[in-house]
């Protein structure tokens, strides 16, 4: 009987920690578990020499330029001393390994692991850390290119959306509205005029589930998956807007964005112009999430319904219609 075809696996726990003990020469008794599936994967493996994370890339996601694109800034802001989780090289040397997944090739990396905890509700002491950190990265990646997406308005905006409509009808409430923003987004960005060093490699995907909080002053941030080039303000936008959800309270929100500003600020100025563009960075990047969710609908996103269009989207809708009062500015 001929073996069906697979579009994604899940590699075993135990097979996958014994390549990686081989690959890295790692010595005495180790465990390997996963953590978490999605667009890629990720195991924690621990042993006599501390505790790693691998990030299996699954088929098809990343080619293996981009991969390195990746690595070489991880690697570059470590060696400015910043704290990012960073790839562990192998045996000899080589920091990516090719597995042979029953769907075809697939990448994966060892990074070192973030100490901490994820910490959903941030104080104000944390936010300005993560303000701070986020500058210090703007800084040194300003100026710098990688070889892989940059981040515009077709590809926040305009590829997302036709990517969404393969599943939904354009007639619903909820893609009219995505119609009816993107242009009016993107027009406020290019009338925006923002010079070069206000652009440079941006992260995309800052928020409390990619940092660790050791202490409150000491953040780890991982996961540069979707990093590329683009305007920094998307970085600092999409902060705002998961934090803006987390917060009921808008008032503590208030707080916490202050702190985040501050911090920032400490080390890296914002303009004006890039302040007013935080609420359509912030939208930007959530359109663009929802497009990526279409892209990768074979990763198991069941929960892609029509319903979850209208929570994801009402939550766009609130987002921009917080910050179109009259008393909502940015400063």
């Amino acid at each position: 009987m001929n073996i069906f075809p697979i579009t994604a696996s899940i590699l075993s726990e135990t097979e996958l920690c014994n390549f990686i003990r081989e690959k890295y020469a790692l010595s005495g008794e180790y465990h390997c578990k996963l953590f978490r599936t999605g667009v890629n994967h990720t195991y924690f493996i621990s042993g006599e020499k501390g505790k790693f994370a691998i990030r299996v890339y699954c088929h098809n996601w990343r080619t293996k330029p981009e991969i390195e694109e990746e690595l070489k800034l991880l690697n570059i802001l470590k060696e400015n001393s910043l704290s990012v989780s960073y790839p562990i090289p192998d045996k000899d040397g080589n920091l990516i390994q090719a597995i042979n997944a029953p769907e075809g090739i697939r990448y994966a990396v060892l990074f070192s692991f973030a100490e901490g905890q994820k910490m959903r509700y941030m104080s104000n002491q944390t936010c300005y850390s993560i303000g701070s950190l986020m500058a210090k990265i703007h800084n040194i990646t300003e100026h710098k290119k990688v070889d892989r997406v940059s981040y515009n308005s077709e590809i926040l905006l305009y590829q997302s959306y036709d990517l969404i409509k393969s599943f939904f009808d354009e007639d619903l409430y909820e893609m009219k509205y995505i119609k009816e923003i993107s242009p009016l987004i993107a027009k406020r960005f290019e009338s925006s005029h923002l010079s070069e060093n206000q652009c440079g490699i941006v992260h995309l995907d800052i928020w409390y589930d990619n940092l660790s909080v050791n202490d409150e002053n000491e953040i780890t941030v991982f996961d540069f998956d979707n990093c590329g080039n683009g305007p920094f303000i998307l970085d600092v936008g999409y902060f705002f807007k998961q934090l803006f959800f987390i917060e009921t309270n808008k008032q503590e929100y208030e707080l916490k964005v202050q702190s985040f500003l501050n911090g920032y600020r400490k080390i890296r100025a914002l303009s004006d112009r890039e302040i007013e563009l935080i609420p359509d960075a912030g939208a930007s990047i959530f359109i663009f999430y929802l497009g990526v969710q279409a892209k990768r609908f074979d990763w198991s996103n069941i929960f892609f319904t029509e319903n979850y269009l209208k929570m994801f989207v009402g939550r766009i809708k609130d987002w921009n219609d917080y910050y179109q009062k009259g008393d909502k500015r940015l400063s």
